[in-house]
């Protein structure tokens, strides 16, 4: 597949930095990069993002993912692989990417759960990543960004 232009942010790099710094900070929310990578991964395989997708994996990977986790991402309610706290963001994670899916994108279960789990600081790292991978998923989708290509 071929992109159909360049990513948006970087045909406007001034829009890069902000995002890089963006998810540079969720970072500093006190959830381990291991469980931020798994929540990216989630939202971009319900998004389609091919380019995240990949990058998600290899990310993760680098963070010490096992590859039996890896391949469970999409089945994380049916795999033994994941911790309660891994279970509750992917809850979030699934949720907060499926707005439109329901009256109450969100549910109190959905959020008691990650809250139970999460501190006030944590669950801002969890929201903000999956904001910022749903901001590039809708970019790189869009565009037809390829999985593989660096930027």
């Amino acid at each position: 597949m071929d992109a159909r232009m360049t990513n948006p942010a970087m045909v406007l790099p001034e829009a890069l930095q902000p995002l890089l710094d963006m998810v540079k900070a969720t970072r500093q929310g006190g959830v381990p990069e291991a469980t931020l990578e798994l929540v990216h991964l989630r939202a971009s395989q319900i998004n389609g993002c091919s380019f995240c997708v990949d990058g998600g994996v290899k990310n993760a990977r680098k963070q010490g993912v096992s590859d039996d986790k890896l391949f469970a991402v999409a089945a994380w309610r049916e795999a033994p692989y994941f911790s309660d706290a891994e279970r509750a963001a992917l809850a979030l994670t699934e949720a907060a990417t499926r707005l439109a899916d329901r009256s109450d994108p969100v549910p109190d279960p959905v959020w008691d759960d990650a809250a139970d789990h999460f501190d006030e600081r944590q669950l801002s790292a969890i929201i903000l990543t999956i904001g910022v991978t749903n901001l590039f998923n809708r970019l790189n989708a869009t565009t037809r960004q390829p999985a593989g290509a660096g930027w």
